[in-house]
């Protein structure tokens, strides 16, 4: 486990309230400024326009801690006054972003920002409403070319039950891709996601900015902040 690893037990966001969760690599964004950016996405009153802008911020700063985690080959770096050992990392060509369609497209959007160059994959996946556990259900993906042995950012800022991700693990797993070349990169979660991960696929790694406490029975995370997409893309009812 990183040294910002997620610890089993977390503070939410919630007063007094603590989270337990049990997933061997996820690591929380460490920025300070996620309380007052949480603040503004998650309130209700926030208009779409102002939901995409604080939510793009947001994502960024998850994203930056992901891509931070291929950043693992130590260089030598000069500078004007000598030299300075350093990291490297090139994601254009070692990476490709996979958006898991509605709500990825706007954590992709945050990671093309960062990497404009980097290749994307999309795969669409919804939940059955009519089914009480929302079960997943894959209906569209499409793969770059040449991504063997890259590395896969799966973008989807809700993790709830896990199923939809666990869909896109499969599907990277049928073209070659192990769990090891795998980074989920979440807004938010919840233990229920985490542990069903946690179990299934402990070596994909998971960079979220805050872990909730619950699922309702509607199988929405609490306090969460509602449908992701529908707010990004203003188009809430």
């Amino acid at each position: 486990m990183s040294p910002n690893a997620a610890e089993s037990v977390v503070k939410s966001d919630s007063p007094n309230a603590e989270v337990k969760f049990d997933h061997p690599n996820c690591q929380l964004c460490t920025s300070k400024n996620l309380p007052y950016l949480f603040s503004k996405i998650r309130h209700v009153d926030t208009a779409p326009k102002e939901f995409e802008f604080y939510s793009l911020r947001l994502m960024k700063l998850i994203a930056e801690d992901a891509l931070a985690l291929m950043a693992d080959k130590e260089v030598d770096i000069p500078t004007p006054c000598g030299t300075w050992r350093g990291v490297a990392a090139d994601p254009e060509s070692e990476a490709f972003a996979v958006s898991i369609v509605r709500a990825g497209d706007s954590m992709l959007q945050a990671v093309r920002e960062l990497v404009p160059g980097i290749p994307v994959a999309k795969i669409l996946i919804q939940r059955d409403e009519t089914t009480k556990e929302k079960t997943p259900v894959l209906y569209y993906k499409k793969w770059p070319k040449n991504v063997a042995n890259k590395t896969a950012l799966i973008c989807d800022p809700m993790l709830a039950t896990g199923g939809s991700v666990i869909m896109a693990i499969k599907s990277l797993l049928e073209i070659g891709i192990p769990e090891e070349k795998m980074i989920f990169v979440n807004v938010i979660s919840c233990p229920e996601g985490l542990n069903r991960l946690g179990r299934e696929y402990p070596s994909v790694k998971i960079v979220t900015g805050m872990v909730d406490p619950m699922l309702n029975s509607e199988r929405f995370i609490v306090p969460g902040l509602g449908d992701y997409g529908d707010r990004f893309f203003g188009t809430v009812e």
